[in-house]
């Protein structure tokens, strides 16, 4: 990932400074350079830019004056030779305030924080990737698609489990622990060693029986107290 950056300062020995310092940084790319605030606001509207170094101490505007007048600026590292503007700086959110004169080794740590910073960024603004609302299993010599939507219940009978959909029933060479895995957890609830329900198709519940359309399904003594927790949990609305 590289960070493109503008260097903000009125002292041509100190541009010059980080220009070099600039190019000797593999994921930097200088834009552009200005002698103050006013001029670089040409740069931050027809450039991508990532990352700023900004000088306090300028004339016509400071580099504070400037932090505290614009919004949606890029991330900015201040650089100056007055180390009492630190904690000001900080509270303005800049990713580090370096010092003049500061070291390559100083430059680059303060470059990489900007870098995580633009990684940890960039990992939160892609959404998470949807979960399937639909699964294969092979029935018959044939692939056949299950939807959660259209699954009712399984059930199993030795090495083979029985899918029984809104269509029909599918008989699939799985054990009930291998399909129990795949499936969503919070929405397949196992009700009893040989059973497991899809909890939001249940009807009604009596006692230890529940209702899913016209089947009728017993929960066994073991998985019942576990089973309706799950079934039940923050749906339950009770006096």
């Amino acid at each position: 990932m590289n960070l493109n950056c503008i260097v903000v300062d009125d002292e041509p020995m100190a541009r010059k400074l980080l220009q070099e310092y600039i190019e000797e940084t593999d994921f930097l790319t200088l834009v552009g350079i200005a002698e103050n605030p006013l001029k670089a606001i040409p740069l931050l509207k027809t450039n991508d830019i990532d990352l700023v170094f900004l000088d306090v101490n300028m004339p016509k505007m400071s580099g504070m004056e400037f932090l505290k007048s614009s919004t949606n600026l890029p991330m900015i590292i201040m650089t100056t030779a007055y180390g009492q503007y630190a904690l000001e700086g900080y509270e303005m959110a800049v990713v580090d305030y370096l010092v003049k004169p500061f070291s390559l080794e100083r430059f680059i740590k303060a470059c990489q924080k900007a870098l995580e910073l633009k990684v940890l960024r960039s990992k939160k603004s892609i959404p998470d990737k949807p979960e399937s609302d639909y699964f294969y299993v092979k029935s018959n010599n044939k692939i056949e698609r299950i939807v959660y939507d259209e699954l009712l219940y399984i059930e199993a009978m030795a090495n083979y489990i029985t899918l029984y959909t809104l269509s029909g029933k599918l008989v699939v060479y799985l054990t009930i622990k291998g399909i129990l895995e795949k499936l969503p957890q919070q929405r397949f609830i196992q009700v009893h060693k040989s059973v497991i329900v899809n909890a939001d198709k249940i009807k009604s519940i009596e006692g230890h029986m529940l209702y899913l359309g016209d089947a009728k399904i017993t929960m066994s003594a073991g998985f019942h107290t576990e089973a309706m927790d799950k079934i039940l949990k923050d749906r339950f609305i009770k006096r």
